[in-house]
Formats: C-alpha cells, sequence, structure tokens
C-alpha cells in the first residue's frame, strides 16, 4: 500500500507577519495527520489498559526540513508513511506538497508507553495486533 494522504488548508493562524506558514504549523499538521492514520488502522492515540493504566505514544525526536513556502489559504497534501517499527517505537515520515512542488519533510520518532500518574513514562513493547495494523502503511526510507 503506499502512503496515508490527508489534506490542509492553510488558516490564518499558521501564517507569520509576511503571510507564509510558520515553520511551527508543520508540527502541529505532523502530529493530526499521525492521528488521523491511527484512526484509519482503528489504533488508539491513547488506550485504558485493563488494569486502568492509560498507553500512549510520546514524541523523542521530530525534525522537519522545508523547501518551498506556503500561503495563507493555500491547500497542503500529506503523506505519511511508517519508515519503522522497532519493539517499542515508530518513525512517522511526512512528505508536504502543493501540487507537484515539494513543501517540506518531517520525521516523528514516537514510543509507546505505559502512562502511570505520578511516574515517568514507562516505554513497552508494542502489540502485535498494532504493528500488523500500520504495517500496511510501511514504507522503509
Amino acid at each position: 500500500m503506499g502512503p496515508f494522504t490527508t489534506r490542509r488548508r492553510v488558516e490564518f493562524r499558521d501564517t507569520d507577519a509576511a503571510g507564509i506558514v510558520h515553520f511551527s504549523a508543520f508540527f502541529f499538521w505532523m502530529e493530526s495527520a499521525e492521528h488521523e492514520l491511527l484512526r484509519q488502522v482503528g489504533v488508539a492515540v491513547v488506550d485504558r489498559g485493563d488494569d486502568g493504566v492509560d498507553a500512549s505514544w510520546p514524541r523523542v525526536s521530530v525534525s522537519c526540513d522545508y523547501t518551498s513556502a506556503i500561503r495563507f489559504g493555500d491547500e497542503v497534501d500529506i503523506a505519511v508513511t511508517i519508515e519503522a517499527i522497532g519493539r517499542t517505537s515508530v518513525t512517522y515520515g511526512f512528505a508536504f506538497s502543493q501540487g507537484e512542488r515539494a513543501v517540506a519533510k518531517g520525521r516523528v520518532v514516537v514510543v509507546r508507553c505505559r502512562l502511570h500518574p505520578g511516574r515517568k513514562p514507562e516505554a513497552v513493547p508494542i502489540p502485535d495486533p498494532i504493528i500488523s495494523r500500520l504495517g500496511a502503511y510501511h514504507i522503509p526510507s
């Protein structure tokens, strides 16, 4: 299967004083697109274990490289792939484009963690059913 794709329209709040998209907007768009992909494959962003402890996906690394500006009112396509699935982590790749023009490339690494109240997150293995669901979008980099 190819990448998961979604589209965003640049809102005024996404732009800087020059009217181009502020770098920070790409980070929100990456997280939003990731959540759309998870919903598409039936994986919860936050799920409660049988013992009442939540599990989720904290970020451990995020980056974005910009190649072309986009402006208020433009539409941007976001293609999401899974570059790697490790024992506890998932690496997402994001390609932003406007038509045929590349706009930016990003990467987010998340770690499956149990979120015990009052303690730091505990990395845990990704369950096999989740790995299977995410596998449809696994395109190694």
